[in-house]
């Protein structure tokens, strides 16, 4: 089994996909009635939807978690990508740079090996 696809539910698809876009370089594979954008994840896809109006908000300091893979010698690279796009580092461990997207969903680029 693996990961066909995440849905990430959004009030600002645009302001969203700035950030999934400039901020972190993923690619755009599809557009659907300003309703939805796919984003090229490797073997898997990143689908940013417009949330529902009354759809709840990401609870503030949530802990969960969605972490992107990066080869061990992007970690410095991404980590002046955020900082330029104006994104705190949340927390850095050896392998991992966890940080926040504009809906404050906890986000990590990581090169842990399994």
């Amino acid at each position: 089994m693996r990961v066909h696809h995440v849905a990430l539910r959004t009030d600002d698809l645009a302001r969203l996909e700035r950030f999934y876009v400039d901020v972190l370089g993923f690619r755009v594979t599809q557009r659907s009635d300003e309703r939805s954008v796919w984003l090229d994840a490797g073997e898997a896809i990143v689908m940013l939807e417009r949330a529902d109006a009354g759809e709840p908000k990401i609870p503030e300091g949530s802990r969960e978690f969605l972490a992107f893979a990066i080869m061990a010698d992007e970690k410095l690279f991404f980590t002046d990508r955020l900082k330029a796009g104006g994104v705190s580092v949340e927390h850095a461990t050896e392998f991992t740079i966890y940080f926040r997207d504009p809906d404050g969903r906890r986000i990590g680029l990581s090169h842990f090996s399994r």
